[in-house]
């Protein structure tokens, strides 16, 4: 009988890169499973339970953490080993009252920034498409697999817009328009984890379209504008490293 369905296991050295892992401290590690992030740009909650925060010295632990509703990701708690997280999830650790944004790194790698539990409370999310629906409403689809949907008249978002979303609630409480002269971070490509004000927009069409971000250091680096994530107008709205260090 031929194979059905997607394979479930996947050995250490075919794991993404940036998996804080040995690529030979054993044959199998886990492999994440149907989420809200492919598994090219997540990590395994098991993972970052295990290598990445160190609570657990084994898989095993770290499944223990999880099924005891240990760790909370946007605000829930989660329970699979293999769940994917990525790109601006809030992790929340309830017994030691610590918090973390995941956001992007230098060399395609996700960095677990520490932060406030105040901070902790809202989330960014992009918005990469639009839905009208029936009875005056439109679905805004976010960037991890979700959406939302608002009264018609009340949408005055457009796709790559940044909508700050109370966790996990979901209500917006603000957003941030994608245009020139905004805050933004770049979540892919050879320049990831690069941050700075969008001075200019290329007239490239579609998803061929180049936009060009100045550093505080007074670089200009020119990337695919389907690669920036807005964070603030005049300053960002959450918590950068960069930030900290400057």
């Amino acid at each position: 009988m031929g194979k059905k369905g997607p394979t479930r296991h996947l050995k250490r050295h075919q794991s993404p890169a940036h998996w804080p892992i040995h690529r030979k401290g054993g044959v199998w590690t886990v492999r994440t499973i149907p989420g809200p992030h492919n598994m090219e740009n997540s990590i395994p909650t098991s993972i970052l339970l295990r290598d990445e925060l160190k609570y657990a010295k084994s898989a095993s632990e770290a499944k223990t953490i999880l099924t005891n509703r240990k760790m909370l990701v946007d605000g829930k708690p989660r329970t699979k080993k293999a769940f994917p997280v990525g790109l601006m999830d809030v992790i929340q650790i309830p017994d030691t009252q610590e918090y973390f944004r995941i956001l992007p790194d230098h060399g395609g790698k996700l960095k677990l920034l520490p932060i406030t539990a105040e901070e902790a409370q809202f989330k960014l999310y992009r918005i990469t498409d639009k839905q009208t629906q029936r009875n005056g409403k439109t679905q805004l689809n976010l960037h991890d697999g979700s959406n939302i949907v608002v009264k018609t008249e009340q949408d005055n978002y457009k796709v790559n817009d940044v909508l700050k979303i109370k966790v996990p609630e979901k209500e917006i409480q603000d957003s941030i328009e994608f245009k020139e002269m905004q805050q933004v971070i770049i979540t892919g490509g050879r320049s990831q984890g690069a941050r700075g004000t969008l001075i200019g927009l290329g007239p490239e069409p579609g998803w061929k379209k180049t936009a060009t971000i100045r550093t505080p250091e007074g670089d200009d680096i020119r990337t695919l504008a389907n690669y920036l994530f807005v964070i603030g107008s005049n300053s960002p709205v959450i918590k950068l490293e960069e930030a900290e260090e400057a």
